[in-house]
């Protein structure tokens, strides 16, 4: 019944969950999120500085907030893009993730984003559901 993604695979490094990403929803040139392979990835998602960070490659975690420098100067710039444009936060999901564990934040983000109407997957860039076209906001 419902398609909204909740598997642990789609969140990136950055907290973002791939799974309401609209590169992700699309029907074309689907992304399979940042930690797939980077076959039809938008440019700007396969140059992510965020996603191919030294530190992350270089540290034990899976997830920014494992870094030494959490949080660095670009995951609080994509942080401020991501809470003006779209009203989520990386950094509020990486501290979540950190304080309760991966399966918790799954929970939540299952509840924050599936279509009030339809139980489908609400787009975090348009608060859409993909499915109905329910307007959230």
């Amino acid at each position: 019944m419902h398609s909204i993604n909740i598997d642990k695979i789609m969140i990136a490094p950055c907290g973002m969950n791939c799974g309401i990403c609209r590169a992700y929803l699309r029907d074309k040139k689907k992304c399979p999120g940042c930690n797939e392979s980077n076959e039809n990835k938008p440019k700007y998602c396969t140059s992510c500085r965020i996603k191919n960070c030294e530190e992350l490659k270089e540290g034990s975690g899976n997830y920014c907030f494992s870094c030494k420098v959490f949080p660095c100067a670009r995951l609080k710039q994509l942080d401020k893009r991501y809470r003006t444009k779209y009203g989520m936060s990386m950094i509020d999901n990486l501290n979540i993730i950190k304080e309760t564990g991966i399966d918790s934040f799954m929970v939540l983000e299952f509840e924050k984003w599936a279509c009030e109407q339809c139980g489908d997957v609400i787009c975090v860039h348009t608060w859409k559901c993909n499915k109905c076209g329910y307007q959230v906001k």
